[in-house]
């Protein structure tokens, strides 16, 4: 969850796994600030010593960048493993053109050192938030949130009205056809009543 929060900038997950997922990723964002400060200053030994405390608390992983995502849905295994590694097995980790390749793939932990922690270097702490959505998961109706990096901020419309799930949209449909059956039955019963009404007498007299 940390991984895809510093690949997309926020997530939405339940209320009670964001808050224990924010402590995890402020002590991940402050020492990436840590590698990044110790970097500019000339201290490699320090800078290092940060990193590898990122990569004992996250695991790294490779990310497409956005703009080639349906690129690389449409290779083949062998052209994705080709964006993903070099030929000698080291994977890429800065997503920019390498030879004939138009795109490569970036890695969680230079994106978090590269781009995340220079927005934080002035700041003291207090890198996310968490914003309560009204909506709850179906299922067991727990609270969903939205877990953000400060920057990265949405209109609150955006938030608070999110797009449909595909189950929420099939028991949408299902109980407006519900309820259109039982309006239809219920104009088919007031129409048909005077008809059911009539006794056959009056049908012979009318006859």
């Amino acid at each position: 969850m940390a991984q895809s929060l510093f690949e997309h900038g926020q997530i939405t997950t339940t209320l009670p796994k964001a808050k224990d997922l924010r402590p995890f990723v402020e002590k991940l964002v402050t020492l990436a600030v840590r590698a990044r400060r110790l970097g500019e200053a000339g201290d490699h030994a320090g800078a290092l010593a940060a990193r590898r405390s990122i990569d004992s608390l996250m695991t790294d992983r490779a990310i497409i960048p956005s703009e080639h995502r349906a690129a690389y849905e449409g290779m083949s295994d062998a052209g994705r493993a080709k964006s993903v590694r070099m030929v000698s097995g080291r994977r890429y980790r800065t997503g920019e053109p390498k030879g004939r390749l138009v795109f490569t793939a970036d890695s969680v932990t230079r994106r978090l050192i590269e781009k995340i922690a220079p927005r934080f270097v002035d700041r003291p702490g207090g890198y996310t938030r968490v914003i309560h959505l009204s909506d709850t998961r179906i299922g067991d109706s727990s609270r969903l949130a939205v877990l953000q990096l400060l920057g990265n901020e949405q209109a609150p419309g955006s938030l608070t009205k999110p797009r449909k799930s595909a189950r929420r949209r099939r028991t949408d449909a299902r109980y407006a056809m519900a309820v259109k059956a039982a309006k239809a039955w219920s104009t088919k019963g007031r129409t048909a009543g005077p008809d059911a009404g009539e006794s056959p007498a009056a049908d012979q007299e009318s006859t």
